[in-house]
């Protein structure tokens, strides 16, 4: 290997959300990460959402009042463009 281009390779302290802390080995000298082994719905069988600022909060308040009637309207436009076409043919 050619000397002075590489980055250097420390130990690394990993920094869960849920409090978690691990280390490994990598160019940086800490890593903040959402979510581990530890909290992960795989790993420990249990469902949890992981709301990051607000998202779903967001996405709710956003189609409350339409009834999500917004994202069916693109559906009906193709649907019609189908049945106009059928009827040309």
């Amino acid at each position: 290997m050619k000397e002075k281009i590489h980055p250097k390779y420390v130990v690394t302290q990993v920094t869960c959300g849920c409090g978690n802390t691990f280390t490994t080995r990598s160019t940086r000298p800490e890593l903040k990460v959402d979510i581990c082994n530890a909290c992960h719905p795989f790993y420990t069988g249990k469902l949890k959402y992981v709301d990051t600022a607000g998202r779903i909060e967001k996405f709710q308040k956003k189609f409350a009042a339409t009834g999500y009637a917004s994202l069916n309207r693109g559906k009906k436009k193709a649907a019609k463009a189908e049945t106009a076409e059928a009827a040309e043919q």
